[in-house]
């Protein structure tokens, strides 16, 4: 475990590279490539004066990422890579659902595309409550979110690329990152508006 901050942990899915996205947003590709360590500034620059670790232990990927050649990238970003597979995805290939425990958490992955309907709150809890986890990550519907519910979270990182969905052309590039210490976790969502990258914050703390 890193030291100080905790585990961080790339929250990311549905680039969907090329069917209806050429590439990640160039501002995005600088932050995770090249200046890893500006993921973390807006934490130094608030209410966290500790050691950060200047890069990420785990990405966990919502699926979508259409080709090998994606996948194989997020290898690149972290030592630990966990996998999904989305409905554009290769068949049997990646598990539709991945159960990860990262600290004292329970993280699950799941696309989203097996929820009916799509991104409802019921029947994410109702798989939240099958997988038995603190925290469930799903995407599909290319709408971040963070919500919570009965001390769980239920995040979705959206679409980093901003590709369009089946319901609507009009979306955010965005993804996240999670910082988990102890029973904290604080999230991180980073999503793309005109020329600006717009950060906010959620934190929650494990009911033990």
């Amino acid at each position: 475990m890193a030291s100080g901050f905790g585990e961080l942990v790339l929250v990311i899915g549905d680039s969907h590279i090329p069917n209806r996205a050429s590439e990640i947003p160039e501002k995005f590709q600088k932050m995770l490539v090249r200046r890893v360590w500006s993921l973390v500034q807006y934490v130094l620059a608030n209410d966290y004066h500790g050691q950060v670790p200047n890069k990420m232990q785990h990405v966990l990927c919502t699926g979508n990422m259409v080709t090998k050649e994606q996948f194989d990238e997020l290898r690149n970003l972290a030592p630990n890579v966990h996998l999904v597979a989305g409905d554009c995805d290769q068949e049997g290939i990646y598990p539709e659902t991945k159960v990860i425990t990262i600290g004292q958490f329970r993280i699950g992955l799941c696309h989203g595309h097996q929820i009916v309907p799509w991104g409802d709150q019921h029947s994410l809890a109702a798989l939240q409550r099958k997988m038995n986890v603190d925290i469930l990550v799903t995407g599909h519907t290319h709408r971040s979110h963070i919500r919570t519910e009965h001390g769980k979270w239920f995040i979705n990182p959206g679409s980093i690329t901003g590709a369009f969905s089946s319901v609507s052309s009009d979306v955010i590039p965005s993804f996240m990152l999670m910082a988990l210490q102890g029973p904290k976790v604080v999230a991180f969502l980073y999503e793309l508006k005109g020329d600006n990258v717009v950060v906010s914050k959620s934190e929650i703390t494990k009911e033990m």
